[in-house]
């Protein structure tokens, strides 16, 4: 199998684990709780392997890159963890949202993606210390391929806000 069909077959189960991440999501209690962090973890071992699949890297550059590497995934994680927290916060409060509420949802999420940003930046020199440039643009390219799959099935997941709820009475 070639690495791009692996790549696409990795991206479609992370997109299966994100789906059922939403399930967890909408559930309560405990229970949820275990799903949801067994989902993530088992996301973020999958990128890893998908990661390491697809960069042609030789030993040297192994010894180096993945040091870095799981240190960047630490950070990465964290700012994902604060998203998961922020939809979890709008899926409890889907039903009687206020726009108070909305705008500090909307106030947080974009802090998430600000944050999101700051880590890949801060990164690229880090990386590009360890790879050539070719392969750093690879692993972002690789690294947004499985954001973008994880967020497709995040947002087929997480309902819209109805305008007509939240309206004033005339």
């Amino acid at each position: 199998m070639s690495k791009t069909r692996l790549l696409l077959a990795a991206v479609l189960i992370l997109g299966v684990s994100a789906g059922a991440l939403g399930a967890a999501e909408t559930g309560g209690g405990q229970a949820a709780e275990t799903q949801l962090q067994v989902l993530l973890d088992a996301i973020r071992a999958n990128r890893k392997a998908l990661v390491a699949a697809n960069l042609k890297l030789t030993n040297d550059e192994a010894a180096k890159f993945w040091p870095v590497y799981d240190r960047y995934r630490k950070e990465a994680n964290a700012v994902g963890d604060r998203l998961v927290a922020v939809i979890q916060d709008y899926t409890a409060s889907f039903g009687d949202l206020s726009d108070d509420k909305a705008m500090k949802l909307v106030d947080d999420y974009l802090a998430v993606e600000a944050d999101r940003v700051k880590v890949k930046r801060a990164y690229v020199a880090e990386f590009a210390k360890v790879l050539p440039g070719r392969a750093v643009a690879r692993l972002f390219q690789i690294e947004n391929k499985m954001d973008a799959v994880i967020r497709y099935d995040l947002a087929a997941t997480i309902p819209v806000v109805d305008e007509e709820s939240s309206a004033p009475a005339k």
